[in-house]
C-alpha cells in the first residue's frame, strides 16, 4: 500500500476504494484516461473547466502515490509530461462505467424532476 494510506484505518474494502477514488475531480480524471487513453496536464485541464491548476496537481499526484495513475517525464525542453492509468487504474474503468451507466439511469427515471 502506499505512503499515503500506510496510517489510515479503513472499517471496510468500500472505505478504501472511495478513498482512493473519491472526490469531485479524481473520478473525471480516471474517466477521461481510461476512456480517451495518455493526455498532457493541459489537455485534462481544459478537459475538466472548473478545476483549478493546484487541483489538478494535487489530484494527479494522489493518485500517482496510489499506483492509479502512470506520470511519465520527457527529458525535452520545454518540458512534456504525460498521464496515464497504471493496470490497477485499469482495473477501475469497469466500476467508473458501472457509476455511469447508473447515473444515466437515474437522470432518465424522472427521480430528479419528481423533486422539483
Amino acid at each position: 500500500m502506499s505512503s499515503r494510506m500506510e496510517n489510515k484505518v479503513f472499517n471496510c474494502e468500500k472505505e478504501l476504494t472511495l478513498n482512493i477514488i473519491g472526490g469531485k475531480w479524481k473520478m473525471l480524471i480516471l474517466w477521461h484516461l481510461g476512456r480517451e487513453g495518455t493526455k498532457r496536464f493541459g489537455e485534462l485541464k481544459s478537459l475538466m473547466p472548473g478545476i483549478t491548476q493546484r487541483m489538478l496537481v494535487n489530484q494527479l499526484r494522489e493518485l500517482e502515490e496510489d499506483h492509479i495513475v502512470h506520470r511519465e517525464v520527457y527529458p525535452v525542453v520545454p518540458p512534456k509530461v504525460e498521464y496515464s492509468l497504471t493496470e490497477l487504474g485499469e482495473s477501475l474503468m469497469p466500476i467508473l462505467e458501472a457509476m455511469y451507466d447508473w447515473g444515466k439511469q437515474y437522470l432518465d427515471s424522472n427521480f430528479l424532476k419528481d423533486d422539483k
